[in-house]
Formats: C-alpha cells, structure tokens, sequence
C-alpha cells in the first residue's frame, strides 16, 4: 500500500533535481595575480607556446582555439594582436590542465521498513489484529555512508610578460591567472567560459581568489 505513494514522491524528487540543476549557474573559480604596468594601454601582443607537458606538447588545433578566445578578451582591453614577424611588447602564455577527479560525499541512511503495531483492544472491547505499516515517527536516521563520484576538473592558465624595461630574453610576467571548473562539462566545453572569467574585472586585484559565475542559458556573467 505505501509502495506507489513513495515511488511518486521519489520520481517528484528526482524530477525537481533535474530543473536545479539546468538552471544552476556555471560556476568557475578564478585565482589573479598582476603587476601591470601603468603604460600598457594599446600595446601590442603575441602568443607564446606553452611548455610542453610531460609526454607530448599541447594540441595545435586545440591551442589556436583557446588562443582565439584570449584574443578576444585583450583586444577588448584595446590591446592589439602584432603583425607576424613584427616584436610584441606583451607575450601571451596559455596553458591548462583538465582530468577527471574522485570527490565522495556523506549520504545520510534512513531506515524505513514496516514495523508491527500489536493487537490492541478499544474501550468498547473490541479486538483488532496486529499489522505491518510505516512507522508513525517516519524514517529513522541511522548513520551516514561515503559515496563516490568522478568530476572533470578543467583549468586554464594564462600569464602575460612584458618585454619592456626586462632583460634581453627575460621578460617579467605581470599578470598570472588560473580559472577552474569542476563538474561534469569538458575542456572544450568550459574554455570559452574559464577564458572570459580570467579576463573579467581585469587586471583584478592582486591575490584576489573569487567566483565567477555564467547563466547557463544565455553566457552572460551574473552580477549581483
């Protein structure tokens, strides 16, 4: 008797689950470092490979499609891209990182089995017999239990050096960000995403760790 009623409240549940989680905000975390200098508007720019990883170096395609997105964010700073074969002042370095990783978290235990009620008698003297049914106090919590899960961790790096007042071949970096996303998206998916929260409020405050967060329907940064 109590089968159908729980399995509607299960499936009620489960349905409510799916619409918060298609209208939960795409959420990225972004870590800013900076020194830049005072005289940098309008400079130009170029990109630089960066460092290899431990067995291969980074994808082109890949690469070139990440480096579009920056592009992007710094000429709307109105930085401009240098001609090829012509010396930039700044040097853009991408790079990124993305793996999937094993997170648990605590499920708390309920136990809702039938218990008996005995026979009873009521004050006129009549006899009723004993049954199963859910317990009047409703489910009884007994503990919690770790469950795993895998998310895919995607990280962009990006730091930015200028040439000016440095060294030959030593340009200084003045601008170091890392913006990560955990869930369930892939890099490709989240790049255009994890690109633009570097650049938001740039160049930032330095030392600044904060959330940058994106309506999952129409891309816009959330400001609240």
């Amino acid at each position: 008797m109590t089968t159908f009623p729980r399995l509607r409240v299960a499936l009620a549940a489960l349905a409510a689950g799916l619409l918060t989680a298609c209208a939960s905000p795409i959420v990225t975390q972004v870590s800013n470092f900076n020194q830049w200098p005072s005289d940098a508007a309008g400079s130009s720019f170029s990109f630089i490979k960066p460092p290899a990883g431990a067995t291969q170096p980074p994808p082109e395609l890949e690469l070139a499609t990440y480096q579009a997105y920056a592009q992007q964010e710094l000429e709307k700073l109105g930085l401009r891209k240098a001609p090829p074969g012509q010396a930039a002042r700044l040097l853009v370095e991408l790079g990124w990182i993305t793996q999937p990783q094993e997170r648990t978290y605590r499920q708390p235990i309920y136990d809702d089995r039938l218990v008996f009620y005995p026979p009873y008698r009521n004050a006129a003297g009549q006899l009723f017999p004993g049954y199963w049914a859910p317990s009047r106090f409703g489910p009884a919590y007994i503990g919690d239990r770790l469950v795993a899960y895998t998310v895919q961790f995607n990280q962009i790096n990006l730091r930015i050096l200028d040439t000016r007042g440095s060294p030959p071949g030593q340009p200084r970096a003045v601008f170091e960000s890392h913006a990560v996303y955990e869930g369930q998206a892939t890099l490709p998916t989240m790049a255009p995403y994890l690109v633009r929260a570097v650049f938001d409020g740039f160049p930032g405050q330095n030392g600044q760790v904060r959330r940058v967060n994106f309506d999952r329907e129409t891309g816009a940064v959330i400001r609240k």
